[in-house]
């Protein structure tokens, strides 16, 4: 029996109950992220220069991008006071498709 708990839990995939639940909460969390992102896209739109931002948006280094979106507030939803960064990070994965080359 300890022999298949070990081979389950190293090789089976298995996991206890707390690492599953934080796998769950994980990708709810994604899941969100992923479903509003398409707003923030709408509210960058509405934004009458955003021509202009979307030049310096795709000038913005990789790993700045996030905060350039969250600064903008296009990833703050309704409701909210603050940017949520994995919606500003996935709504810059979307502005870097439709931004020119």
């Amino acid at each position: 029996m300890v022999v298949t708990m070990i081979i389950g839990f190293t090789w089976g995939g298995w996991v206890t109950g707390g690492t599953a639940l934080k796998m769950a909460e994980a990708s709810g969390e994604d899941a969100v992220a992923k479903r509003l992102a398409p707003m923030c896209v709408v509210r960058f739109n509405a934004d009458p220069k955003k021509d202009l931002k979307l030049k310096e948006f795709k000038e913005v280094n990789t790993w700045e991008k996030t905060d350039y979106v969250k600064k903008q507030g296009w990833a703050t939803m309704p409701g909210e006071q603050e940017p949520g960064s994995r919606v500003a990070e996935e709504c810059g994965k979307l502005l870097m498709a439709i931004a020119p080359a």
